[in-house]
């Protein structure tokens, strides 16, 4: 069984990873939305998606592990997590069929918000007023977003809204494992049962791609997830996490450029301006815990 690498001080090129993170986690974005508006199943789209990062995965881990790959140290919480993973997945794909990718993302934004709460039950750990009114900010903001008091409210805000709530889970639970699990089985685990358990759920709604376009893009999307998630662990590698929390927020300009390309659509006043006061919000947290972190 391979060791982990060891840690590197390589804050310029973790940086750069990180942002080819979040470029291809829109594109997983971008891919799912296109492939729903042309006629594919949501169900059918998610398991493509963790069928491909499966494949991915144990062609990269696969020769290095071995059958180690698989032994959780935990596997009740392992299940727990990728049950979240897979469930925030599917919420999500859910209200990019109806909602444009700016909406999504910049809800998705307030994942380090809730985080941040659900840590004081789950966690035991200890939230200042300072912070506790940071978000209550950020979810004001939300509110800007989803403005559940206008006519032209969508009910698939609360697929991104379910979403938002069982992707922080899904991080609560990745913490409870840190030290416990490898980054190869964690990823192994989260692919491997989501594809098991929508299987059956996929083949009762399969449709046929009917282009070419249609199978690059099914093909392509496990693709996207895979290179985002080993980008994204490479970066945590060269760089601390605080460094690299920030990036995650250049995803709505990412989204908003998709979102005019892709789906000819543009971003709101009200979804640019919720945005800003989550990301306003959200980069206070960072601070916040930074400044406390360097205390002794």
């Amino acid at each position: 069984m391979s060791q982990a690498r060891p840690r590197e001080e390589r804050t310029g090129a973790g940086i750069l990873t990180m942002a080819l993170a979040v470029v291809f986690f829109t594109c997983i974005d971008t891919s799912a939305k296109w492939l729903t508006l042309a006629g594919l199943p949501v169900i059918q789209v998610v398991f493509c998606r963790y069928l491909g990062h499966l494949v991915y995965a144990l062609a990269l881990y696969g020769p290095q592990e071995g059958r180690d790959i698989f032994r959780s140290n935990a596997p009740v919480r392992q299940v727990l997590r990728s049950v979240f993973l897979f469930g925030s997945t599917i919420c999500n794909f859910m209200a990019l069929k109806y909602l444009p990718i700016t909406v999504t993302t910049t809800i998705a934004f307030a994942q380090p918000i809730l985080i941040t709460l659900l840590a004081i039950p789950i966690l035991g750990e200890k939230v200042g007023l300072r912070r506790f009114l940071a978000v209550c900010t950020g979810f004001l903001g939300v509110l800007v977003v989803v403005q559940p008091w206008r006519a032209e409210f969508h009910p698939a805000m609360f697929f991104s809204l379910a979403a938002l709530t069982i992707a922080s889970l899904y991080f609560i639970m990745t913490r409870m494992l840190a030290g416990i699990e490898t980054q190869a089985t964690q990823q192994l685990w989260s692919t491997a049962l989501a594809t098991i358990v929508l299987l059956p759920f996929a083949l009762n709604v399969w449709t046929w791609p009917e282009t070419g376009l249609q199978w690059l893009i099914l093909c392509a999307i496990g693709g996207f997830g895979a290179a985002g998630h080993i980008a994204a662990n490479l970066a945590h590698r060269w760089a601390d996490a605080s460094i690299l929390a920030p990036m995650i927020y250049s995803q709505i300009f990412l989204a908003a450029v998709a979102g005019i390309l892709v789906f000819d659509t543009w971003p709101t006043v009200w979804t640019l301006g919720g945005g800003l006061i989550i990301i306003a919000s959200g980069l206070y947290i960072w601070q916040r815990e930074r400044s406390l972190a360097k205390r002794p």
